[in-house]
């Protein structure tokens, strides 16, 4: 690339371009103002000043540092070449940068789904999942929580006006409630080789488990809808039962056991079913209902055959209701009651003060309080009394924009693009909703209130208190199920004639194998290249024997070790196997395409219209292998430059099925797990994989990983302007062994976290 000449004719300066010679010699030939090659131009760019156009040279270091530029068949700077130019152009951007500090501007961020849920949870002590009654958030950047996507419609207020009604009604027990029908499904005959669930009691051969909140003390219906080969006669009619119920939220089983119930006669009949399916009853099943853990009644259900498949239990009520109980909501709520008239506009005031500091996550003034007392009194005006008087208040109080949205706001006088600090409330409230998708508790409202929440020593107290609180749950669920796509796991559906062995529980048993695997990461200091590999995981004896694992018993989870190098890591994961594969094969394509967006961060483009079908035969009519039909796939050039990268690691996890089982062998052909990438990298199988990325591509799996948190832990998707905190964030994480609390930690001290730019 040739000297470019730039003259400031009215400073009279003369400014040399000063371009790279990595560029020029590997670059520029097809990035010029002619060809343009994949719409990027690089000829005339000042490398010294890269930061003044920052979009590109981050595109160009990111492309430069995965090996995916210069392309297969050019010539290629060797590694020492390499690593000296991304390294120089990383500091030149990252000093840029610092220069000019950018944290942005969120816009007010609607609670999503998930946050309206939790936040009702926390708020009022009422764990109904509030928010799944809402539609489905819109996703970007891999996530639901994007501050952009959460608008407010007129429709959408009028659901979160429905929203609030029941929750307000159910919170105080709305003694005027009308009777509601709710309703759980699940299958029964679950599983083949070890009793139903964790939460059956012991003996019990098959059932369901839920939690269900009874709005008030009173009578509910309870009707059990049975399906399946429970023999000749099956009634036309659910089985009914009526039950006095005190309000609140309770765990509710439906099981069945034999006659006996004995628990090593209900493993041997229900527990153990022959490869021909489950053995027939000899003897009628019982009927049980427990309600936390006490048997409410058991009843005989005279039909003989086999265990039933599935079962439909309808909770109808209340009916006559007896009174609204002491619920742990009622508690919450009522911190004083009036004991005369004279009081209740007092006591009034103090309620509604203490829930709204915590809804709104700040101090509240008079402005807050006086429209809420306002749907207080004219509650009363109408003939409600003092709890259905607060109720309407509170009605009111969860449609307010200071609880549905968290709105930061800039102070007074602050000129156009001022950066300054949040205030310790809105710092609360951004960590709160990054480690619990929910609102500050009173704890971390106390220490923002004392102004001491930015002090380190404080800052590292609360976030360790907060990942160890259950409350992190949700940064497992929501920011790992949507990052390694484990949502989609529910709605995986493998061929039942061709994978017998799954079923619904071992759905489950995936789902919470790598739930509890990174529960562990980012609670106990362990590395995030544990991610990658390591030499345990976590099961119990159905998905042990799936996975071929011996001398693992009984239903319930533990850490176990690995004997080799299959299981380690994600990549070994039946969760992550089964949602990147199809119902009856797996997926070179996706398993590589999952591994270059979400570890690597270097995502394929999207394939380009008409793509022709995988030939399933070669011309001389033999079948082809799966590896062959590939191979004559990528000899189209337009298919070769994106399936030359995904399609050898999609092969180094053949060895997995479709749900994640071992195999030597696929149709008769063995399994060729070997692989070979455009820069010339070899290996095989899952272990020669993971050896590869932890060693060549150690520094990209973890710049993702923050690139990913610091995106869910934003609400809005990265700039160029943010890639120097992604690196500045994997250079701490790198000089404390990769721990994901060091991550979490760095992310929550980076100024795109703590900070904001006036719009």
């Amino acid at each position: 690339m040739r000297n470019v000449f730039f003259i400031f004719l009215g400073f009279g300066i003369l400014a040399l371009a000063q371009p790279s010679p990595v560029v020029t010699k590997y670059c520029v030939g097809c990035h010029s103002s002619q060809m343009k090659a994949g719409g990027l131009v690089l000829a005339g760019l000042d490398f010294a000043k890269a930061g003044d156009d920052a979009a590109t040279w981050e595109k160009v270091l990111r492309q430069v540092k995965s090996g995916q530029m210069p392309p297969a068949g050019l010539p290629r700077p060797d590694a020492a070449t390499v690593e000296s130019f991304t390294k120089g152009l990383a500091a030149t951007l990252d000093k840029a940068a610092l220069a000019k500090p950018n944290p942005g501007a969120p816009m007010p961020h609607r609670l999503n789904r998930m946050e309206y849920s939790n936040a009702i949870r926390d708020l009022l002590a009422l764990d109904t999942q509030a928010g799944m009654s809402l539609p489905v958030d819109e996703s970007g950047f891999g996530f639901d929580n994007m501050a952009d996507l959460l608008s407010m419609s007129p429709s959408l207020l009028e659901r979160y006006l429905s929203a609030a009604r029941r929750v307000s009604r159910q919170a105080i027990g709305d003694l005027k409630m009308k009777s509601e029908e709710t309703s759980y499904g699940t299958t029964v005959r679950s599983q083949k080789k070890s009793p139903s669930t964790e939460e059956l009691p012991l003996g019990a051969s098959r059932g369901q488990a839920f939690r269900h909140y009874f709005p008030l003390d009173g009578e509910y219906e309870f009707r059990v809808n049975l399906a399946g080969s429970m023999g000749e006669g099956a009634p036309p009619t659910p089985y009914k039962l009526k039950v006095p119920v005190k309000a609140g939220l309770h765990s509710v089983v439906v099981t069945f056991f034999n006659e006996t119930s004995r628990p090593e006669v209900a493993l041997k009949t229900f527990g153990r079913f022959p490869a021909a399916g489950p053995a027939p009853l000899e003897k009628p099943v019982d009927m049980d209902l427990r309600i936390d853990g006490v048997s409410v009644k058991r009843w005989p259900v005279p039909q003989r055959g086999t265990p039933p498949d599935a079962a439909l239990t309808t909770i109808a009520g209340p009916h006559a209701p007896t009174g609204r109980g002491m619920t742990p909501s009622r508690q919450k709520i009522f911190v004083c009651r009036p004991a005369k008239m004279a009081e209740e506009d007092g006591c009034a005031r103090t309620i509604l003060a203490s829930l709204s500091k915590r809804a709104f996550r700040r101090p509240v003034t008079d402005a807050d309080a006086r429209p809420l007392l306002r749907f207080y009194a004219d509650a009363r005006k109408q003939g409600a009394d003092f709890d259905d008087g607060i109720g309407a208040a509170l009605e009111a109080m969860l449609v307010s924009p200071d609880f549905l949205f968290r709105i930061e706001r800039d102070a007074k006088g602050l000129a156009p693009g001022t950066v300054h600090p949040l205030s310790d409330y809105e710092l609360a409230s951004r960590l709160s909703f990054f480690l619990w998708s929910s609102i500050p508790d009173d704890e971390l409202l106390r220490v923002a209130g004392d102004g001491k929440l930015r002090v380190p020593a404080m800052l590292q107290a609360q976030l360790s208190r907060m990942l160890q609180d259950p409350k992190s749950d949700a940064l497992i669920q929501n920011f790992g199920g949507q990052w390694l796509f484990l949502r989609t796991l529910a709605n995986a559906k493998p061929d039942a004639d061709i994978f017998a062995n799954f079923d619904e529980n071992l759905r489950q048993a995936f789902q919470k194998e790598t739930e509890l695997y990174l529960a562990n990461i980012f609670r106990n200091g362990r590395s995030a290249l544990e991610l990658l590999d390591s030499d345990y995981t976590y099961l119990n004896q159905q998905l042990a024997q799936h996975y071929g694992i011996p001398n693992v018993y009984g239903s319930h989870f533990r850490r176990v070790t690995l004997g080799d190098a299959r299981r380690g890591g994600l990549l070994g994961q039946g969760s992550i196997l089964t949602v990147t594969s199809y119902p009856n094969r797996t997926s070179v394509v996706q398993r590589g395409k999952w591994i270059l967006e979400n570890l690597l961060g270097t995502p394929p483009p999207p394939p380009p219209p008409d793509v022709p079908e995988l030939q399933a035969k070669s011309k001389d009519g033999r079948k082809l292998s799966l590896r062959e039909s590939m191979e004559m796939h990528r000899a189209n050039a337009v298919c070769a430059s994106c399936h030359g990268r995904m399609d050898p690691i999609g092969f180094a996890l053949e060895n997995f099925n479709a749900v994640g089982e071992w195999r030597t062998h696929d149709g008769g052909v063995a399994v060729d797990a070997k692989g070979k990438l455009p820069n010339g990298s070899e290996f095989e199988g899952p272990g020669g994989l993971k050896k590869l990325l932890l060693a060549r591509h150690r520094d990209e799996f973890v710049e993702t990983i923050v690139e990913k948190l610091l995106t869910y832990a934003l609400g809005r998707g990265l700039e160029a302007r943010d890639k120097p905190t992604v690196r500045m964030i994997a250079r701490k994480a790198a000089a404390d062994e990769y721990r994901m609390a060091t991550i979490v930690t760095a992310i929550v001290e980076s100024a795109p976290f703590q900070m904001r730019r006036t719009p």
